[in-house]
């Protein structure tokens, strides 16, 4: 397992070429809890930065399975009774064999069942990163917020702020997306400027973040550097197939089909971190 949060040290110059060679080189066998909406999104984006998904959800056999792997991810998007045990069952193992856990709750604050799974999840289980939008990070930190069904809405002034909050509270590196993507540890916060508004009109772009989190977690890297170099990434990728580079797109449909060439061609286009990452917490 890559190492717990660090103090935030020079991670405005993160290397997100480095990070992707990580991952090349690591092939992080990835098991993907997610939901039905979204499973093949996740599977092939974990795939295209170079990991390698199983979609292992069968209580019988997904102990077995993380303990082989490199990174878990659970992402509660269709939570269900049997969902819910499963996914408590994976992050036990992953943690039994220090397998970095990446949590996703998604929709949690729009209804008290998601509220009680998701806590469970981060309470229970020894969690590497917590991603969420704006709204989810918002109510696991106990904050007021507004998710209507998945979606965040409302605004979100001090999100930096609360990011910080549930880090503190959980132990983990928190991602928290939105027009401009959050990365918090206990100590501080910075800002990802990076991405397009097209990514906003594609369902299933949260959950790959998840995917992408999870995939440069199974990497060797810190658990602070996957998270920022991910997030990055995942936003470079997004302007890359906005800007044609990957291939012309004519609306949301084909948009996504660019972004996934993108992912997996990002790695040849010489990314670079450098004034994508601005500090604007400090402990």
């Amino acid at each position: 397992m890559s190492d717990g949060p660090s103090t935030t040290r020079s991670i405005t110059d993160v290397d997100v070429a480095a990070a992707l060679a990580a991952v090349a080189d690591a092939t992080p066998l990835v098991n993907a809890l997610t939901n039905e909406v979204t499973v093949n999104d996740v599977a092939n984006c974990t795939l295209h930065w170079g990991g390698l998904p199983v979609m292992s959800d069968d209580e019988r056999e997904v102990a077995d399975m993380v303990a082989g792997a490199q990174a878990c991810l659970l992402n509660m998007g269709t939570v269900s009774e049997t969902g819910e045990a499963t996914m408590l069952a994976a992050g036990e193992a992953a943690n039994e064999n220090d397998v970095p856990v990446v949590v996703d709750p998604v929709g949690v604050g729009a209804t008290p069942t998601r509220d009680r799974v998701a806590e469970r999840l981060v309470t229970d289980l020894d969690v590497a990163v917590v991603k969420g939008n704006y709204g989810e990070v918002s109510a696991l930190a106990g904050e007021q917020s507004d998710v209507r069904g998945v979606e965040s809405v409302g605004e979100y002034a001090a999100i930096a702020e609360s990011a910080v909050a549930l880090a503190r509270r959980t132990g983990s590196v928190v991602v928290a997306s939105g027009e401009t993507d959050v990365v918090a540890t206990a100590d501080a916060a910075v800002e990802v400027h990076a991405g397009d508004p097209m990514m906003g009109r594609v369902v299933g772009t949260g959950c790959m973040l998840g995917a992408t989190l999870a995939a440069f977690a199974g990497a060797d890297l810190d658990t602070e550097t996957a998270a920022v170099a991910g997030t990055v990434a995942f936003g470079l990728a997004g302007e890359a197939a906005a800007d044609g580079r990957f291939g012309e797109y004519h609306g949301p449909a084909s948009y996504e089909v660019a972004f996934l060439d993108a992912v997996a061609g990002l790695a040849d286009t010489d990314p670079e971190a450098a004034g994508r990452i601005e500090r604007v917490v400090e402990a």
